[in-house]
């Protein structure tokens, strides 16, 4: 057994934590590796930094593209993953029971966000760890990465979005348009405040209308946590992520001579 209480102190999210934890118990028991489903970025994070820490437990994921914020975990024994034990992403992915799921729907007149497209697949029987990555497609619908197992509950099935009748088909991961991976790139601009809309306008390259409408729909999340109100102040060190958009980390503020903000921003 781990040692679930040192492993549980302090954290954020105990209880899905514990869920992960039972599944590391079970691959230690029976020596076979155990994914589980997909999890969100920050609780992955918390895994890692808690799990991680086991000398016999070896941790690594897979969420159907290099830069997927929503992963499966694999823990195993460390002992069997030997020299292989620094598996590459696609190493991960082609053994990961992945497939790829086409939502195909006209969205020309009630536009669609992936979080609308992930509530309808959950009203079609989906579980939420069967769901991974969704991007949209303008207004022809969206791709969604997500569990083989649930495959089969969904292929086929005629599904509701928004108000928007949508068909299901499932793809292999290869056959999807991926998003365009992100290289890491660090940004400088100089702003008249600290607010979410203003930060994050300059560093996602959204005008800050539209930028404020997608922090009041829930579109945006600090340091992992929702945030609906564009006067949220950041800080040095927050990260701030939009969906299907990256995630933009503020490195540094200084204060300019004309009363305005220097800032440094990572953008990945």
């Amino acid at each position: 057994m781990l040692p679930r209480e040192e492993l549980l102190k302090g954290c954020r999210q105990p209880e899905e934590l514990t869920g992960l934890i039972e599944l590391a118990e079970e691959a230690l028991r029976t020596w076979e590796p155990v994914w589980s489903g997909f999890v969100p970025a920050d609780l992955r994070e918390e895994a890692e930094l808690r799990l991680g820490q086991l000398s016999e437990l070896k941790l690594s994921s897979a969420g159907g593209w290099p830069q997927a914020e929503r992963r499966c975990l694999l823990l195993q024994r460390a002992e069997l993953t030997g020299d292989a034990g620094d598996q590459t992403a696609s190493d991960e992915t082609s053994a990961t029971p992945l497939t790829g799921l086409v939502v195909s729907g006209n969205f020309l007149f009630d536009p669609a966000e992936p979080e609308d497209v992930r509530q309808g697949l959950l009203a079609a029987g989906a579980a939420p760890g069967d769901l991974g990555d969704i991007w949209m497609r303008g207004d022809r619908g969206a791709q969604v990465v997500l569990r083989a197992t649930a495959a089969a509950t969904l292929a086929g099935r005629a599904a509701v979005v928004r108000t928007v009748e949508v068909q299901l088909e499932t793809l292999p991961i290869a056959q999807l348009q991926l998003p365009a991976s992100r290289s890491p790139r660090e940004l400088s601009s100089v702003e008249a405040s600290l607010r979410l809309d203003a930060v994050a306008s300059a560093g996602f390259g959204i005008s800050r209308n539209r930028m404020a409408e997608l922090i009041r729909t829930g579109a945006v999340r600090v340091n992992w946590q929702a945030v609906t109100s564009p006067s949220r102040e950041l800080a040095s060190g927050d990260r701030v992520r939009l969906d299907g958009r990256g995630e933009l980390e503020l490195l540094e503020i200084q204060p300019t001579k004309r009363e305005r903000w220097r800032l440094r921003l990572l953008r990945r």
